[in-house]
């Protein structure tokens, strides 16, 4: 009787695994028929808000973008229903899975499309595991820039590899004009980079124990590369998609190159409480929003007496870019009229303006919690604070944000 119970049990032990996190965003429902896994994906028109004061129109899945995450063992059978909602005709691919060759989803190659009204049922078996994702494969350049896109995650039958905390992160970019919700797709330059479709504070931090493994899986549909780097810690790269990266062959980074249209996994334990940074080291990217091209440069040219002979013409009037864009956290820059549906640039931090708003979050790592809550900012121990030698108290009267 005990050898008949330990044998009923393995299975259980072999697919156990840690669920992901997904900031800002969910995880797919399924019911079970026998022993397939059943899911349904709505494609429908969303409004979603990037952050407080910034709200656009997108396509997603089920009410969301990126679409809600599809988690499953390798070994499953998945059956998924794609009901399309949309005005126009959409199918759905499942970018790095093996599969066959007629549910791979791409309109004209092996189906036709999933018709406005229509409901269209992919239904294999999952042969792999690792870090995957699924979009559109009709309208390409439209609906993917759109938002139609979400991660598919299959976790090994036998994980070798445990972690405490497994967090997922779509990269993001999007045209926006000033004053505008609709993002234009059919452009190459962007002013607007997300992760889970979220910009600071809306985005939500990673919150960790000390001590814990983490793992941070990452995926780009856009079209640039990003490469992110994380604050206070060297990593490991332990995927590629699907593929495991062997341990002999693993190296320690501080940055991961994510190309367009791939996975990355990177794990750390993390052993350094504290407040770090996760951010692409493009620095536009995870910079100011909103920004545009085709303006000159004012950077040194000293703007403050044209911008006193504007303000008799245009009152409230102020100069940007003088003095490069972090002394512009002033009280009277802060408060200057702004486009409708334009964020603030700047969020007030601990000790000044965060100046960050772009593809960024923050992980959080302490030790003592009581729940993966936001626990706020980092008491940082006695005698660890940088210091201060000399100033201009001055200065920072006038600049208060500092």
């Amino acid at each position: 009787m005990k050898k008949l119970l330990f044998f009923l049990l393995i299975p259980v032990f072999l697919s156990a695994y840690t669920p992901v996190t997904v900031p800002n965003g969910s995880t797919l429902p399924y019911e079970l028929d026998g022993d397939v896994k059943v899911f349904h994906l709505y494609a429908e028109e969303v409004e979603h808000e990037f952050a407080d004061g910034l709200t656009v129109r997108l396509l997603g899945y089920n009410g969301q973008s990126p679409g809600p995450v599809i988690e499953a063992v390798e070994g499953d059978t998945v059956r998924i229903h794609l009901t399309n909602r949309l005005k126009e005709p959409t199918t759905i691919h499942w970018h790095g899975l093996i599969l066959p060759n007629a549910q791979d989803g791409v309109s004209g190659v092996t189906q036709r499309p999933v018709c406005p009204g229509e409901t269209c049922i992919y239904e294999f078996p999952l042969v792999q595991n690792g870090t995957f994702m699924y979009h559109s494969h009709f309208d390409d350049i439209v609906q993917i820039g759109m938002g139609l896109y979400g991660f598919f995650i299959i976790h090994p039958k036998d994980e070798q590899d445990p972690v405490d905390r497994d967090f997922v992160l779509f990269l993001g970019e999007w045209q926006i004009p000033a004053g505008g919700s609709l993002p234009n797709p059919m452009v190459m330059d962007f002013n607007y980079f997300t992760l889970n479709s979220a910009i600071y504070p809306k985005a939500e931090s990673l919150v960790v124990k000390t001590g814990e493994r983490v793992r941070i899986r990452l995926g780009n549909l856009t079209l640039h590369p990003h490469p992110i780097h994380l604050h206070g810690y060297e990593f490991e790269i332990t995927r590629r998609g699907g593929g495991v990266i062997p341990p002999s062959a693993r190296f320690s980074e501080v940055t991961v190159n994510v190309p367009v249209g791939t996975t990355r996994d990177l794990e750390f334990v993390a052993d350094h409480p504290g407040d770090w940074l996760l951010h692409c080291h493009i620095t536009h990217h995870s910079g100011m929003p909103g920004m545009g091209g085709g303006s000159p440069s004012f950077i040194f040219t000293g703007m403050k007496a044209l911008e006193k002979r504007i303000q008799h013409f245009v009152p409230g009037f102020h100069a940007m870019g003088d003095k490069g864009l972090g002394t512009m956290f002033s009280p009277e820059h802060w408060n200057m009229p702004k486009p409708p549906n334009f964020l603030n640039w700047g969020n007030p931090g601990p000790y000044s303006i965060i100046e960050l708003a772009g593809m960024f979050t923050i992980v959080k790592v302490r030790d003592e919690l009581t729940s993966y809550d936001d626990p706020g900012w980092y008491d940082q121990p006695k005698g660890t604070q940088v210091r201060f030698q000399s100033g201009s108290k001055r200065w920072r009267r006038t600049n208060q944000n500092f």
